[in-house]
């Protein structure tokens, strides 16, 4: 598409949310409705789409993407009428006598940009956030997983008119030329790299954005850990999608006194959930193109790994690979991992993870093993994170009920649920006042004695 293609797109947008329709909340739950029932309608469409693009097995498919959009939709038709209602507030007294209440509108026309590890969930659960506040949106998918971006778009154009919800395919030359547009809102999930990109056109337009990124997200186990139970759920939150989820553990940081059988244990879960040649596990994934195969083959050191390592460059299969001794200069702890390499890192003392995680940019996700009430306080209060779990991984964002986003580095804003839908909103604060009473005492001239007595008596 080119850019006067896109720029009519967002103008003819514009001139239809203009209208109002959109504002009407039957119309919102009804869209939301059409959507459910298509995405039910394609389920095998988006099933084969994403073993196309990362090789997800059926399960897989529906368990971290299809299931969840779904789930996200059906809350949202059941709650969007609530979220949407006016909000009334308490009255000050100076204001009396006036009805004072909040407003949730929507911004208007947005751009949604989606990554390409969740392709299909990291595109249709915004837009349904965004449907629900009642706005219009452009819906960019990545260029990186096709055949997703291909089922993403006969979906949309078989639910919706391009003036309301419109999908824009390509690369960076349809990337760029979006971010020229003037939009209401920018929704972005990705890299840190393209998010400053993101965050640099949309100040010149002085316009919202939300930036879901990712980062370092450390994995915490102390000595009270169960440790069979660790090991068996960071292999599967970490190789799940083939470790390409922003809200994998990154990197194991264990007590020193439990590292040996923590190690030996995810060893074993690792050829328990993969086999024994995890490459011909047919419900292992691929990695999403040759360029990212090779970085990840350039961080993983042959003389630190206790499994894995086994690569086909040919079909972009890495198997799941451990990594030990492994020291801050490593190339593996120089950037965010994001593919089937786990790195262990020792520590003597809760404090200094405290100090060490301090000293380094806030991640997504941070998870923590442990037994300890004091240990899970101390690194909940103290330690500045997205989100994450105890005693699991990943499961944080599956939830309609709490909002999901990053901090500092790894992002800004949240969604999901009722936040989304907040997300996707202005609130706008209105005093409705009376007409048949008006206090003089606001009004020059002022009576000084008079005023200042009763100014003191309304605002203290």
């Amino acid at each position: 598409m080119t850019q006067e293609q896109i720029s009519a797109l967002v103008k003819k947008q514009r001139v239809y949310y203009n209208t109002g329709a959109t504002l009407n909340v039957d119309f919102r739950i009804e869209m939301l409705k059409k959507l459910y029932a298509s995405v039910k309608k394609h389920q095998d469409d988006i099933t084969d789409a994403l073993t196309a693009d990362l090789g997800k097995s059926e399960f897989e498919g529906f368990m971290c993407e299809a299931g969840l959009v779904l789930t996200e939709l059906s809350y949202l038709i059941r709650k969007t009428r609530k979220f949407a209602a006016e909000r009334t507030v308490p009255t000050p007294l100076p204001q009396f006598a006036s009805h004072s209440y909040v407003k949730p509108s929507p911004y208007g026309v947005t751009l949604i940009m989606s990554p390409w590890n969740y392709p299909f969930l990291l595109t249709i659960e915004p837009l349904a956030d965004a449907i629900a506040a009642g706005n219009t949106a452009v819906v960019k998918p990545s260029a990186y997983s096709p055949a997703t971006s291909a089922v993403i778009e006969m979906i949309l154009e078989e639910c919706f008119a391009e003036e309301y919800v419109a999908v824009v395919t390509g690369g960076r030359k349809e990337n760029d030329s979006l971010l020229e547009q003037k939009f209401d809102f920018v929704f972005f999930t990705g890299s840190q790299n393209v998010g400053r990109e993101v965050l640099r056109h949309t100040a010149e337009h002085l316009t919202p954005a939300v930036l879901e990124l990712g980062g370092k997200s450390p994995c915490i186990v102390d000595t009270t850990a169960k440790i069979k139970l660790a090991a068996k759920r960071i292999v599967w939150g970490k190789f799940l999608n083939c470790g390409q989820t922003c809200v994998a553990p990154d990197y194991i940081l264990c007590h020193c006194s439990v590292k040996e059988a923590l190690v030996q244990e995810i060893v074993r879960q690792i050829r328990k959930q993969f086999g024994e040649n995890p490459l011909e596990n047919p419900d292992y994934g691929k990695i999403i193109n040759e360029k990212h195969f090779d970085r990840l083959m350039g961080l993983i050191d042959p003389g630190k790994t206790v499994i894995g390592g086994e690569s086909d460059r040919e079909t972009c299969r890495i198997a799941p690979t451990v990594m030990t001794d492994v020291t801050w200069e490593d190339a593996v702890m120089q950037e965010e991992v994001f593919g089937p390499v786990l790195p262990v890192l020792t520590y003597e003392k809760l404090g200094e993870v405290v100090s060490l995680l301090a000293g380094k940019p806030k991640p997504l996700a941070l998870y923590l093993f442990s037994e300890n009430k004091k240990h899970i306080r101390t690194i909940t209060e103290r330690c500045s994170y997205g989100g994450g779990c105890i005693n699991d991984v990943v499961i944080h964002l599956a939830t309609s009920e709490m909002g999901f986003g990053g901090v500092g580095e790894s992002g800004m804003g949240s969604y999901h649920g009722r936040i989304g839908f907040d997300t996707f909103s202005h609130h706008k604060s209105i005093v409705d006042k009376i007409t048949w009473l008006d206090l003089p005492m606001r009004y020059q001239p002022f009576d000084r004695v008079i005023n200042s007595r009763l100014l003191k008596m309304f605002l203290r």
